[in-house]
């Protein structure tokens, strides 16, 4: 490992990413209160909670904050709480220790039934609100046995950023945490769309009063390397807040296509189309016809609803699909050769579906996350002008095409997608709302959009990617490549290397000619990592933005040729590559801000990886820490052997955070029975 600073970046990166330094806008008051932590996490979503939860393990203090007041993220505040995993790796039960146990602990939840909703999509399906209180628990039992604290911000946001004066470290945090004005609705009334803003300003407001908190590393007597960093910072938030407010060089949308990433729909990158972002809403089926009431703005997004394929057009399967809670054993059904027990009353769903409630916008004058040139422009990336970096419209009317797809469920009778006759009544229906409901909000959506893409960082320059360290669709995907597409698309030099790319053994061979690219077998496994901090598994999984503005138009498109890179992938490895931005030594990178290409990110984002994922940035802070080492000087030499590095990997494997799935080698080309 090298003692330098190695985040050597090409000239067209530093012209574009400006080193931030000191600067910071000064708040309307003096910080209420400063608080001290080893490791400050920002978000509580899973890989949020995953990293507070070995950072307690390794007896370190805690600082966690998160915009809404529930943990969890994806199985809480989101409120897709239906966890998403492969059927391989679910039936050899091999993830990180705190998923494994906050499964148990969904189980023993309730009384013994790990998917109490009885749906069809997932092996367990519970209530949000449940999510939440496990991993509250789960924290409190990591607290008392590792000795560490937990210092836990809800409703607390991170507002501004304090660097060291040559701009390698950040030395504190600004957080804004808000709480009801006297006189005020509780919080939870309003939809995010309407309190976002007013989330990350100052100054007090007639719905919120603020505190400000001056986040700081903890006082420490110099011993070891006393140039290494003092506390760390993780990005576990849910669209890369931090990595934007540190003007870290990043990716947002559609990676250019290349050898790399041959399956892209575009020539040149496009910030713009993201993934599709949800608000997720719980409906309970009922004994008698409910009342049902058209939105105002239903009309306007009536053109999308749709069951997307005559083989999921009927009501009880998108009803059973998630259902969190089932009460009461229903007929059995069949429908498109899926088998469900029939929704009953008290029966709750939780609704997720592409066609339905999830918006998808993809332009310029549409797209949820701000890119780097938006935020310029808005003087986001000013001192004191971070908002958190969304376009509060698209908030607004993800929100609103939520609600009126519940309407559609129960009562409406077109079909954007299968044309007449499709789409029947189901009025035995209620559409729950209040701060008891399942989602925990007044108004019935989730507290947050479950978000499926975000910002990505790059990584630090490394050998055979000199711009910058990325995990790409070649890296985990299944598909052969032998399509004509990919011929007649890539030039034949792209060709090469990527046919190269995935011969394993025979690479060199292709690369000089001396084998013809089309005879050489392909590779039957994901590309191995040195570095791998932990693990995933899933599929190449698209919900695509779509082509005109706005998303809702009638017989608007998905974007062409996004859902190409879908598909399925083999056990995929995190590289602690992918966790290390450029620039900041400090800061560490969990969830879906590693540095994935678009496509990879499409599998690098459920419920397990990003537990995987959190643990790892967890455990590296706190070795880190501990041993006086910037993370990146565990990397820097690779693929030279890095000492430190082996012993990192050596006790995430004895902590029960696997590093590599059984039989991981070069040589092991047996992955096709992995489902």
């Amino acid at each position: 490992m090298k003692r330098q600073h190695a985040s050597l970046i090409s000239l067209t990166l530093i012209s574009t990413f400006i080193t931030p330094y000191s600067a910071i806008a000064a708040p309307p008051r003096n910080p209420d209160k400063t608080v001290n932590c080893d490791i400050l996490v920002v978000g509580g979503g899973l890989s949020g909670a995953a990293t507070a939860y070995e950072g307690l393990l390794a007896g370190r203090t805690v600082c966690l904050t998160e915009l809404t007041d529930w943990l969890g993220g994806q199985i809480s505040s989101q409120g897709t709480s239906a966890l998403d995993e492969r059927p391989t790796q679910r039936a050899k039960q091999y993830y990180s220790r705190g998923y494994l146990e906050l499964r148990q602990r969904i189980e023993r939840q309730y009384k013994g039934d790990l998917n109490p909703g009885d749906c069809w999509v997932s092996d367990s399906c519970y209530l949000p609100r449940d999510g939440h209180e496990i991993l509250s628990a789960m924290l409190k039992d990591a607290e008392k046995k590792g000795r560490g604290k937990l210092q836990w911000f809800p409703n607390t946001v991170i507002k501004d950023l304090e660097y060291s004066s040559d701009g390698k470290l950040i030395n504190a945090a600004i957080a804004i945490q808000h709480q009801p004005a006297t006189g005020a609705p509780p919080l939870n009334t309003f939809p995010l769309s309407q309190t976002i803003e007013d989330a990350y300003t100052y100054e007090n407001s007639s719905r919120f009063a603020k505190n400000i908190i001056r986040l700081v590393p903890k006082p420490t007597k110099a011993k070891g390397n006393t140039n290494a960093p003092n506390w760390y910072v993780v990005d576990a938030s849910e669209t890369g807040e931090i990595i934007a407010i540190a003007d870290v060089p990043y990716r947002l949308g559609i990676d250019a296509r290349s050898y790399l990433e041959p399956s892209s729909s575009s020539a040149t990158n496009d910030s713009y189309c993201t993934q599709g972002f949800t608000y997720t809403f719980a409906m309970e089926a009922t004994e008698q016809p409910q009342n049902q009431t058209m939105p105002p703005f239903y009309q306007q997004y009536a053109p999308y609803y749709s069951y997307e394929l005559k083989r999921l057009a009927s009501f009880p399967l998108v009803f059973t699909y998630r259902r969190i809670w089932s009460p009461r054993d229903g007929e059995q059904m069949e429908f498109g050769g899926v088998k469900f027990s029939a929704p009953a009353p008290e029966d709750i769903s939780m609704q997720n579906w592409t066609w339905g409630n999830d918006y998808r916008p993809g332009t310029s004058v549409d797209n949820l996350i701000y890119t780097r040139q938006q935020l310029q422009a808005s003087g986001q990336l000013k001192p004191g002008g971070w908002m958190g970096g969304l376009r509060t419209d698209a908030l607004r009317k993800g929100e609103e095409i939520s609600q009126g797809y519940y309407y559609w469920l129960v009562a409406g009778t077109t079909d954007s997608q299968l044309g007449d006759g499709v789409k029947q009544l189901y009025p035995n229906n209620r559409y729950l709302s209040g701060l008891n409901s399942p989602m925990g909000t007044a108004h019935g959506l989730s507290k947050h959009p479950y978000m499926r893409e975000g910002r990505r960082i790059l990584g630090r320059p490394s050998w055979g990617q000199p711009q910058g360290f990325t995990i790409w669709e070649i890296d985990i995907s299944r598909r052969n490549y032998d399509d004509e597409y990919y011929r007649k698309t890539l030039p034949a030099d792209e060709y090469r290397r990527l046919k190269a790319a995935l011969a394993g053994l025979e690479a060199t061979a292709v690369l000089s000619g001396q084998q013809k690219p089309d005879n050489v077998a392909r590779r039957t496994r994901s590309t191995i990592f040195p570095d791998a901090v932990g693990i995933g598994h899933y599929a190449i999984d698209f919900h695509p933005c779509m082509t005109q503005s706005p998303p809702e138009a009638p017989g608007n498109t998905e974007r062409a040729g996004e859902r190409r890179g879908a598909g399925q992938a083999y056990p995929f490895q995190i590289a602690l590559r992918a966790m290390i931005p450029q620039k900041i030594d400090n800061l560490l990178v969990g969830g879906k801000s590693i540095a994935t290409s678009h496509i990879a990110a499409a599998a690098y984002r459920v419920h397990s990886f990003e537990w995987s994922a959190g643990a790892a940035a967890g455990t590296t802070a706190a070795f880190a820490l501990k041993n006086g080492i910037a993370p990146y000087q565990l990397v820097d030499e690779l693929p030279k052997p890095e000492p430190q590095l082996q012993i990192l990997k050596q006790l995430l494997e004895k902590n029960g955070n696997p590093t590599a799935f059984p039989d991981t080698s070069i040589f092991n080309q047996n992955w096709e029975d992995w489902k």
